[in-house]
């Protein structure tokens, strides 16, 4: 059976994402950060993601030539989404861009619309290498809510938000994590892994 990671970047104050949902502030220039993300982006058999999300990257990641692309591009997408695969209907925005290596997997997504614990468990009993959720907020804490995430990769931006949108908020009980690897960056950005205990 393969892990469920989610990596995510995080403020140290605790936030995902100010309180309008946007998180330009974990974008930084720290070029040994993003290597070592990309690094962990091709370690994924499969990237899953919200409804939201998946309509976000699959309008960008397709034509940029950013270092993240090749990974985001090439490894297969599961999104959830109770739409069915009218979720992977492209409006033709990107039609005039360049299509960059890969960029099809957007459109051949796996649509999943069932519980969202049956499609996980069905996607971890397929081989192959870990699966990498990605955020949206509300995806992510649902997937922290039903228990459903083995690792945690936290990359610890070095900026205090002061209000936002947590990742670990309602849970029902403390979630008691260990530690499995920290690494700092030469720009301040700390990597956490966590396994759930």
């Amino acid at each position: 059976m393969r892990d469920l990671i989610l990596k995510m970047s995080i403020s140290i104050d605790g936030f995902v994402s100010d309180p309008d949902g946007r998180n330009g502030w974990m974008f930084g220039t720290d070029q040994e950060a993003k290597a070592w993300s990309v690094e962990i982006l091709w370690s994924a058999g499969l990237h899953i993601m919200g409804s939201r999300t998946f309509r976000d990257m699959a309008a960008y990641w397709p034509t940029s030539t950013d270092m993240f692309a090749p990974p985001m591009n090439r490894i297969p997408k599961a999104v959830f989404s109770r739409q069915g695969p009218a979720i992977l209907t492209n409006d033709g925005n990107a039609a005039t861009e360049q299509m960059q290596p890969g960029a099809e997997s957007w459109a051949e997504a796996y649509v999943a619309s069932g519980s969202l614990a049956e499609e996980i468990a069905d996607l971890k009993a397929r081989d192959g290498k870990p699966i990498i959720a990605h955020g949206g907020v509300g995806f992510a804490r649902s997937l922290v809510a039903e228990g459903l995430v083995d690792q945690f990769i936290l990359l610890v931006a070095p900026v205090a938000l002061g209000k936002g949108l947590p990742l670990f908020s309602g849970l029902a009980a403390p979630k008691r994590l260990k530690l499995l690897s920290s690494r700092a960056f030469p720009g301040g950005a700390v990597a956490q892994v966590y396994r759930a205990a």
